[in-house]
């Protein structure tokens, strides 16, 4: 009978190259909330509705007030800079 522990030791040590890693941000795949929450105001703004631009900077601050996006979405509001954008 085949021993299972060369086996067990095979895969105990390709289980490191089987583990996911967290990519950086030019691997990613996936847009992140924030990312999408931008890339919605900018096509409001294409498609002229700044009603729904404007909501949807003010949410992006309010709900990620961390995010790369939100003193970006704050000048574009009324040039103002939130006050934890430092974080």
């Amino acid at each position: 009978m085949l021993s299972l522990r060369p086996l067990s030791l095979v895969a105990l040590l390709a289980a490191p190259l089987q583990c996911p890693s967290r990519a950086g941000p030019e691997l990613t795949r996936e847009d992140r909330p924030d990312d999408a929450l931008w890339a919605l105001s900018e096509r409001f703004a294409r498609d002229g509705d700044e009603a729904a631009r404007q909501s949807t900077l003010r949410y992006l601050i309010e709900r990620y007030p961390s995010s790369r996006y939100s003193v970006r979405a704050a000048l574009a509001l009324d040039g103002s800079v939130p006050a934890d954008a430092s974080r």
